[in-house]
């Protein structure tokens, strides 16, 4: 029940966090795709440092998971399927103006076209699902 409430807690903060920093606007990212400025770029980068800082950090104090293992990262092969992913991915964010962390904190503020991103982001989650036995990976 704690663990629960503590992802609840910190996913509505992380949703403010997108919020507040118009990361989950849609405007920012459409200025994005459009190389109108370089903010959403940079705040990008910053989450990959964070991320990659994180990951070391994990590895050398030997830190446990919450279920108390040990984290593993796995090297994923970059293939063909990967490129055509990353492809269909950036197009839809592109069009539609959200990737999926942002589409909860734009449902979360009352953003009525949110409801078709979502739409679209589980759509696609489905249909990948069924025609991943097809799928080069």
């Amino acid at each position: 029940m704690i663990r629960n409430v503590s992802a609840l807690v910190l996913g509505v903060l992380f949703g403010v966090v997108l919020v507040k920093s118009e990361v989950a606007s849609w405007f920012r990212i459409d200025t994005m795709f459009r190389f109108g400025e370089a903010r959403m770029y940079l705040i990008i980068c910053s989450a990959i440092g964070v991320a990659l800082v994180g990951a070391q950090l994990v590895k050398r104090l030997g830190l446990k998971t919450v279920d108390g293992g040990k984290p593993e990262f796995k090297n994923k092969p970059f293939t063909k399927g990967t490129v055509i992913g990353a492809t269909l991915f950036g197009i839809g964010w592109a069009i539609i103006g959200a990737c999926p962390g942002p589409i909860y904190a734009q449902l979360g503020i009352g953003e009525g076209y949110a409801l078709a991103s979502f739409a679209g982001a589980f759509a696609g989650a489905y249909l990948y699902a069924w025609l991943k036995p097809r799928l080069p990976h």
